[in-house]
C-alpha cells in the first residue's frame, strides 16, 4: 500500500513537473496582459504566479495600448506609429488582433489610411469595439465578430487619443490632448454631443462606477480635473502631489487610483470627498492603471522600471512584477 502510494506521488509530480505552463495560466481566473512598447511586444503575465509567460511579437511600427475581448479569446492591439501624440512620426493605420488561446497574431485590421489609433474599449452594452483615431478626429467602430469596419463617431478635435464609455454604453468621453479638451459622445447615434473645455493639454480618462464623474488630468499642473456628467462641465479639480496621468476607479467606487510619472507614485483619491489622501510608491515612471474585475488589485505599467506594480487594494502593499521595455497599455484576459 504504501509502495502504490509512494509510486502515485511521482506519478503526480512528474505531471506537475511536465506540464504546459499556458494551462496553469488558462485554469486561474485570468491573465494580465501588457503591451511593451520598446519591446513591439504583447506580454502575457499569468496572474496567480506573478510571472510572464509569454512575450507575443506584434507587427508594425509601435502599439501603445492592447483590449480584450469579454471572452478572452482575442486581443486587439492599435499600431500608433514611432512617436507621441501630437509629435512628428509615422501614422500607424493598422489594428493588429491576436489570437491568445495560440499566442500568435491572427490578421490585421487596415483603416486605409495614416490614422493614429490608440485606445481601444469594447461597448458594454453592443459588443462593438471603439478604437480612437486621431487623425480623422474620430473613433473608428470595429465589428469584433467580422473584424470590419462598422462606422464612425466624430470627436469635433484633434488628438482624441484616450476613451472611456459610461458603463450603460449610452455616452463616451475622449480626451483630446492638445486641444485640452473632453469631447462627449452620443453612442446610439454616432454624434458629438458637446466638447467641453478643461485645460491648456490634458491627458488620459476614466469614469466612475455610477457614470457620475469623468477625470483627466491637466498636463501642465498637478491636478485632476471632475467633470459632472450630468452638467457635461468641470465640476472641480483635485489637487495632486504630483502632476497626473492614467487613472482608474476602483469598482466599489470607493477610490480613484492616479499614476504621477514624475514621482514614481500612484495617488490615492477619496471619491466620497474627492481628495487626495495618500501616495504610494511604485516602479519607473507609472503610466496607465487597470483595476483587476474581482476589484482586489490594480496593476500600473511602470514603463521606465519594465515592470507592472500589482497594489493590492486591501492594504496598498505592492508586488513588482517583471514586464518588457516601455511597459505601457493594459488589459484583462479571463
Amino acid at each position: 500500500m504504501v509502495k502504490l502510494f509512494a509510486i502515485s506521488l511521482v506519478l503526480v509530480l512528474t505531471m506537475a513537473l511536465n506540464a504546459d505552463p499556458r494551462a496553469g495560466a488558462s485554469a486561474h481566473s485570468g491573465m494580465l496582459l501588457v503591451m511593451n512598447k520598446g519591446d513591439r511586444t504583447l506580454g502575457v503575465i499569468d496572474s496567480a504566479t506573478l510571472r510572464n509567460i509569454e512575450n507575443i511579437p506584434i507587427s508594425g511600427v509601435t502599439g501603445h495600448e492592447v483590449a480584450a475581448t469579454p471572452d478572452g479569446q482575442r486581443a486587439f492591439v492599435p499600431i500608433y506609429g514611432d512617436s507621441g501624440v501630437g509629435r512628428p512620426g509615422t501614422d500607424g493605420s493598422m489594428l493588429v488582433v491576436v489570437d491568445l488561446a495560440a499566442r500568435k497574431t491572427l490578421q490585421t485590421i487596415d483603416f486605409g489610411h495614416g490614422v493614429r489609433p490608440h485606445c481601444a474599449v469594447f461597448g458594454p452594452r453592443d459588443g462593438l469595439l471603439y478604437v480612437t483615431t486621431e487623425l480623422d478626429k474620430s473613433i473608428t467602430v470595429i465589428d469584433p465578430a467580422t473584424l470590419k469596419i462598422a462606422g464612425s463617431i466624430p470627436t469635433g478635435q484633434a488628438e482624441s487619443h484616450m476613451l472611456a464609455l459610461s458603463r450603460d454604453g449610452r455616452f463616451g468621453y475622449t480626451a483630446n490632448v492638445g486641444p485640452g479638451t473632453v469631447s462627449v459622445l452620443d453612442i446610439a447615434t454616432r454624434k458629438t454631443k458637446t466638447v467641453i473645455s478643461v485645460a491648456q493639454h490634458v491627458q488620459r480618462i476614466s469614469i466612475t462606477p455610477d457614470d457620475r464623474w469623468v477625470f483627466t488630468a491637466d498636463t501642465e499642473q498637478p491636478r485632476l480635473a471632475v467633470i459632472d456628467t450630468a452638467k457635461n462641465a468641470v465640476d472641480r479639480w483635485i489637487t495632486l502631489p504630483s502632476k497626473g496621468y492614467g487613472t482608474a476607479p476602483t469598482s466599489d467606487g470607493k477610490w480613484l487610483l492616479v499614476a504621477m510619472p514624475d514621482a514614481n507614485g500612484v495617488a490615492v483619491v477619496d471619491l466620497a470627498t474627492l481628495t487626495a489622501t495618500k501616495t504610494i510608491s511604485v516602479p519607473k515612471a507609472p503610466q496607465e492603471v487597470l483595476i483587476r474585475p474581482d476589484g482586489k488589485v490594480a496593476y500600473v505599467s511602470c514603463s521606465a522600471g519594465h515592470q507592472v506594480a500589482a497594489i493590492q487594494l486591501s492594504d496598498w502593499s505592492v508586488s513588482a512584477i517583471p514586464a518588457g521595455a516601455d511597459a505601457d497599455g493594459l488589459a484583462w484576459a479571463k
